[in-house]
């Protein structure tokens, strides 16, 4: 298959990002912002993408579309996906990069290959390819898996993995209650101290005894609250991922709870930008959930 078009759905703070590294890389990359924000188009328009209103446009004209979205929606993107090739007899590759369980993915690739297409199911870890530096790693399985190796830019590693769907996303699910899972015990227990008043005593015990966990869990807690609302499906999807093999999804159901408390907060209602630009440290955020501010 040769590819010259690739669609992102959507060009958020992730998914302009790697637009503009894929269209860096030689590809036309296009967009469909029909019902999208007001914020997402604006990003779009600065990343020079090429809008096509809605998906079945973004079908007719592009022959690889990447998902790059809420995981909440992902099965509802293929579904739209699947219908705008049964409608335009187009037979693209769709690759899932969202943080979605092994069940979801395959789900999603029964839908698109019932449509005639190819699914890719992936999985990204690192931050947005903004800086020279960001570099995230882009997980790739399925047989068509190998199509996204065509995308070459030194800030994007697609790493193929195998012929088998969900392996990317078992990844992407492991890694991410590693990281984000961690985060909500992370927050929980910060804001617990200072509502119990031993906020200072506990920072110094965390500093002198693990200060590499503990900075590393504040750089996490600073850019956290504006993705705190896509991070609760994420978390569901863990929880049914663990709990298909038979283990405990309370651990993460619990981390569901704490990212829809952030979600409520008004940090939890900046976007990205705006939490960037006011340069909140990890304890300034919890000090401020703590504190209902």
């Amino acid at each position: 298959m040769e590819i010259r078009n690739v669609g992102v759905v959507s060009p958020g703070d992730m998914g302009q990002a790697i637009a503009r590294r894929i269209a860096e890389s030689g590809f036309a990359v296009h967009v469909a912002l029909d019902g999208r924000s007001e914020r997402t188009k604006a990003l779009a328009r600065e990343a020079g993408l090429h809008d096509c209103g809605g998906m079945e446009q973004l079908v007719r004209t592009c022959e690889l579309v990447l998902s790059v979205i809420n995981p909440g929606e992902a099965m509802n993107v293929a579904r739209e996906a699947a219908a705008a090739m049964k409608i335009t007899g187009r037979r693209i590759a769709f690759a899932d990069l969202n943080a979605v369980s092994p069940r979801t993915a395959r789900d999603e690739a029964s839908v698109i290959q019932e449509a005639g297409g190819a699914f890719i199911d992936g999985g990204i870890i690192g931050p947005p390819p903004r800086g020279d530096k960001d570099r995230p790693r882009i997980y790739v399985s399925g047989p068509d898996a190998y199509l996204l190796e065509r995308i070459l830019h030194p800030n994007l590693q697609v790493r193929v993995m195998s012929e088998r769907i969900g392996d990317a996303s078992g990844v992407k699910m492991c890694y991410a209650a590693m990281t984000k899972g961690t985060t909500a015990l992370a927050v929980e227990l910060l804001v617990a101290a200072r509502k119990l008043g031993v906020e200072q005593a506990l920072e110094k015990e965390l500093r002198e005894s693990r200060n590499d966990v503990f900075d590393w869990q504040l750089r996490n807690i600073a850019v956290m609250p504006p993705k705190a609302y896509r991070w609760v499906p994420e978390m569901q999807e863990i929880a049914r991922t663990f709990g298909e093999l038979g283990m405990t999804r309370r651990i993460f159901e619990g981390a569901t709870d704490v990212y829809q408390m952030v979600a409520a907060t008004p940090l939890g209602g900046e976007s990205p930008e705006q939490a960037r630009q006011a340069g909140r440290t990890g304890l300034d955020v919890t000090r401020e959930i703590a504190d209902g501010r």
